[in-house]
């Protein structure tokens, strides 16, 4: 078994066409970024024990308490208010701690006061349609499309702590951490680039939350690379898997997490995987587990009994190929149990 981490082949090079853009997903959120995202992610999904943790790491690289406390208060809109109550609850304590141990930290600038005459459904009304690209008007609950207008796109947006693009940014990680509500998560990822945020902004909220393990790899199965159709060999496969063609002798397989092939064998030929997006493990009987990243290139041996799959928390895809084109007999065994899939890290 040759297994190898490095910069990726030609062959993986010339093939990233496929992606968008031609472009493997990269971080490109600021520190600052990163720190609200996460925030407002634990805001959401109501883990206040690491949400102290990364509200102090936000102070300690700059964060200001304005900026945090903008960000809290926002997400009554979206999370509720007991979550962002809570939320606050957890900075003033982590306020007072700071102060206690004489730790640096920067209030920062308050909102401007807004104008005597300001005219929030107006002006919501305006910030609303930005944001959808054209006039929006909730025509089932006309009270709710008042609240929309006047309240959240109006006195909320308004206040200039936090730009609209922080604004949207603090919004699709706190979706982003709930479930049931992928519609409104997609709207806003939409309609964040209308708002000042650019389209790698939006992947790396997704990037920044998965690192730290606060929603499944891939940003929930977004990528670069295809995920193609169903797996046509789903019998073997525990979890869903779905296979793209890429052309000749090479296919992407997409794993979502905890998803894995049975143990099978290559009769006839090696087989090469290339991973490329995600998190997974491959498994060969008698040898330690080989964590797969994007750039991990492992060459299977024919005659080798193993498996490969995602992890837990991640989506995985990766490449694959026969060595020998026309050659691609597989001999499918077992699957594999729970009990040992759950082994792993």
């Amino acid at each position: 078994m040759n297994i190898k981490r490095m910069a990726l082949p030609i062959l993986f090079s010339s093939l990233m066409a496929v992606g968008a853009n031609g472009q493997v997903a990269k971080n490109v959120l600021t520190e600052t970024q990163q720190d609200l995202a996460i925030i407002a992610c634990l805001t959401a999904k109501g883990d206040l024990g690491k949400l102290k943790v990364f509200i102090n790491q936000g102070l300690d690289r700059g964060l200001t308490v304005s900026q945090v406390k903008e960000a809290l208060s926002h997400l009554y809109a979206y999370a509720g208010f007991p979550r962002s109550l809570n939320a606050l609850g957890t900075l003033e304590a982590v306020l007072n701690e700071r102060k206690a141990a004489r730790k640096k930290t920067v209030e920062g600038k308050d909102a401007d006061p807004l104008p005597k005459n300001f005219d929030a459904l107006k002006k919501g009304t305006e910030v609303q349609a930005k944001f959808v690209g054209g006039t929006f008007n909730y025509k089932f609950s006309p009270a709710t499309d008042y609240y929309l207008k006047a309240h959240l796109f109006g006195d909320i947006f308004a206040r200039n702590s936090l730009s609209h693009g922080e604004r949207e940014l603090v919004t699709i990680a706190a979706l982003s951490g709930m479930d049931g509500v992928k519609s409104q998560l997609e709207s806003h990822k939409k309609g964040a680039l209308n708002m000042g945020l650019n389209k790698q902004q939006v992947e790396s909220i997704g990037l920044t939350l998965e690192r730290e393990k606060l929603i499944p790899g891939m940003y929930g199965g977004d990528s670069p690379w295809p995920r193609g159709n169903p797996n046509p060999y789903a019998k073997f496969f525990v979890g869903k898997s779905y296979l793209a063609s890429m052309g000749a002798n090479l296919n992407n397989v997409t794993f979502e997490p905890k998803c894995r092939n049975n143990w099978h064998i290559h009769t006839d030929a090696v087989q090469v995987l290339i991973a490329v997006s995600g998190r997974g493990w491959y498994v060969e009987e008698g040898k330690e587990p080989v964590e797969m990243l994007p750039g991990t290139v492992i060459a299977i041996p024919k005659g080798k009994k193993h498996w490969h799959g995602a992890a837990k928390d991640s989506w995985f895809q990766h490449l694959t190929y026969h060595a020998e084109e026309g050659k691609n007999e597989n001999k499918w065994l077992e699957p594999v149990s729970d009990e040992e899939y759950n082994k792993l890290p």
